[in-house]
């Protein structure tokens, strides 16, 4: 396995987490206004808080992830797992330049008043060997692929697409409309897609795909997020 240590330096951002910062595409993994703070708002308060809300009888979701990083987004499903006890996630995420363990070991996740077995958890899923589906808890399967996402189409039905990747200004493939169509095409209906990004030739590719698109506020001190809703045809 190739890590991609030797580009990437660990940052403070402005709530205290740490994020990471790579040097060749000179951009940070999470917002430098807080790393933590981002992801709980984007990830978990936008896309799973609130598609469970609005399907409140569902007890299982299958999460697709693009862009692994260092994992916060897990964390924090996993933090927001244990706290529910009749839920159950299936989590699928895809990273082609992963960090290693020793790195991630050195981030201070666990200083943000997270489940202690959630951080516990969270090491596990680095430590343990990729493309191998897992169970990392009793109501947490986990696989973490070692892929390119050109090469790589999700399989089966999706509930909840983290959409993670780099900015778009500094990783235009990644929001091509052919990688934008083929993960949505595996969201089942009423299925989301939550990211940080709201640029607007994004939504617009979003809506050629027959989904429906909300900007939201985004996070402290970003403007806009998007949450796009595939559409249930009767």
């Amino acid at each position: 396995m190739k890590y991609i240590d030797d580009k990437i330096d660990i940052i403070i951002t402005s709530d205290g987490s740490h994020s990471l910062y790579n040097t060749d595409l000179d951009e940070t993994y999470h917002s430098r206004h807080g790393a933590i703070q981002e992801s709980e708002y984007v990830y978990i308060k936008q896309g799973l808080d609130y598609y469970l809300a609005t399907n409140p009888n569902l007890n299982h979701v299958r999460i697709f992830e693009v862009g692994f990083g260092t994992g916060s987004n897990l964390l924090l499903t996993i933090n927001y797992l244990l706290q529910q006890p009749n839920l159950y996630i299936n989590y699928t995420t895809i990273e082609k330049h992963p960090i290693s363990t020793s790195l991630i070991k050195k981030l201070n996740y666990a200083n943000f008043g997270l489940n202690d077995e959630a951080v516990s958890l969270f090491q596990k899923a680095h430590e343990c060997e990729w493309n191998e589906t897992i169970y990392l808890h009793k109501k947490l399967t986990f696989n973490k692929l070692h892929s390119d996402i050109h090469q790589y189409s999700p399989t089966g039905e999706i509930d909840i697409i983290y959409f993670d990747a780099f900015a778009p200004s500094k990783q235009i493939d990644m929001w091509d409309i052919r990688i934008l169509d083929k993960i949505t095409r595996s969201l089942q209906p009423q299925g989301l897609l939550v990211t940080y990004c709201s640029q607007g030739e994004f939504k617009r590719k979003l809506k050629t795909l027959d989904l429906e698109v909300t900007t939201l506020p985004g996070p402290p001190f970003k403007k806009e997020m998007v949450r796009a809703l595939k559409k249930k045809h009767v």
